[in-house]
């Protein structure tokens, strides 16, 4: 990218970086549907073979991944998970690996049913104290894995301090950003090597594409997601690819709207008698409000807290018949689109969880995970008054 590109703005950029007019004159980047390309000669070896190595729709769409992080590389998945997938594949039987505690269930149970019989050391702690995280490393640890803000409990982990702590001693660090997204927290710039996200969330953000992504700054664990990706084979098809293209456009005005509502509803939550627990970054209450004021920033530097809340209705609400009140919004899990979608992480995305475990996080039965979408936020709040009310 020239110096004159690296000038512009986050919202500029996503429109532009990776969306090149080609030959034909098209102002939207065509979609190239095709699994194998035609070679010059049998011993000529061109930038495009077979579409599981590389098609021009996914490259497109991949220099504007790295944009949004500030990447050097940048690699796309068929889901989140698959994205997941291919940052444990890069470690031996006899590695340890550190992870949030308060993780995301498709990857507790990932590490816990999947990848157990690997030999890899996987070890959940406590990523919000900087105290167990030290006392944590062992002398083959190789990663900490990150989720900042976690799901659905929205703790947050310091990720400089924590990234400078482990470069100290050689050892890489991975952030889930599927949380706050880009337009909100870009955590290579403060110091990771990782940055993963599920892009059916804010990157799509219209609730129609399953697709994953890395963003990597780290030259040498990019060799080997390269060489994961390619052979594992868990792309995106070139239409999914076209697809988050054309959404990434409309990043910046969708998540503005979306922060926007979210701080306005979270006041009206935090004063609501039959809520009896609110968790959100920016409220004052939260315990780590001075750390999201800091780590969470939009790309012109403004603090910003996101569009995720997580609140515990009264136990004398049937929150089965809450849910049966709404209307515009919907009960189904995913997050990060421009329509609001209310989930109970203890039967939904964390059903896999064991009771013990959700129980000793305060992941309880109650416990709502509202995505906030683009609507008008008075008819939100409406919504959500009536529920409550007519239970």
């Amino acid at each position: 990218m020239s110096n004159k590109k690296n000038k512009l703005h986050f919202s500029t950029k996503s429109i532009h970086v990776g969306n090149k007019i080609d030959e034909t004159g098209a102002a939207v980047t065509p979609i190239h549907l095709t699994s194998t390309f035609r070679q010059p000669s049998f011993e000529s070896s061109e930038k495009y073979v077979y579409s599981r190595v590389g098609s021009p729709t996914l490259s497109a769409l991949e220099e504007n991944l790295a944009m949004l992080e500030n990447a050097k590389y940048a690699y796309a998945f068929a889901s989140g998970m698959a994205a997941m997938t291919a940052i444990f594949m890069m470690f031996k039987p006899g590695d340890h690996v550190l992870i949030s505690r308060n993780v995301y269930g498709g990857v507790f149970r990932l590490v816990t049913k999947v990848l157990n019989d690997n030999k890899v050391d996987f070890e959940f702690i406590d990523t919000t104290n900087l105290d167990i995280v030290s006392s944590s490393i062992k002398e083959n640890t190789k990663l900490i894995h990150l989720e900042t803000p976690s799901n659905p409990l929205l703790e947050l982990a310091d990720i400089e301090k924590i990234s400078d702590l482990m470069h100290e001693k050689n050892i890489l660090v991975s952030v889930d950003n599927t949380f706050m997204g880009s337009y909100g927290q870009r955590p290579l710039d403060l110091g990771a090597d990782i940055v993963m996200h599920s892009t059916t969330k804010f990157i799509s953000g219209h609730s129609d594409v399953l697709s994953g992504a890395l963003m990597v700054n780290n030259d040498s664990a990019a060799e080997k997601i390269t060489l994961i990706q390619n052979t594992g084979g868990a792309l995106p098809s070139p239409f999914d690819a076209w697809l988050l293209l054309r959404s990434i456009k409309t990043l910046s005005v969708r998540v503005e709207r979306q922060f926007e509502n979210a701080g306005k509803i979270v006041q009206w939550l935090d004063n609501n008698p039959k809520v009896t627990r609110v968790i959100y970054p920016g409220l004052k209450s939260h315990k780590q409000f001075d750390l999201a004021t800091k780590q969470h920033a939009s790309p012109d530097g403004n603090p910003v807290y996101g569009s995720m809340i997580s609140f515990e209705l009264d136990k004398s609400i049937d929150i089965n018949i809450f849910a049966k009140k709404l209307s515009i919004i919907t009960l189904a899990e995913s997050l990060g689109g421009v329509k609001s979608l209310i989930s109970c992480p203890y039967s939904m995305t964390h059903a896999s969880v064991p009771h013990d475990e959700k129980t000793t996080l305060g992941i309880t039965p109650n416990l709502l995970r509202f995505s906030v979408g683009i609507e008008h936020v008075d008819d939100l709040i409406s919504e959500l008054d009536f529920a409550m009310n007519h239970n």
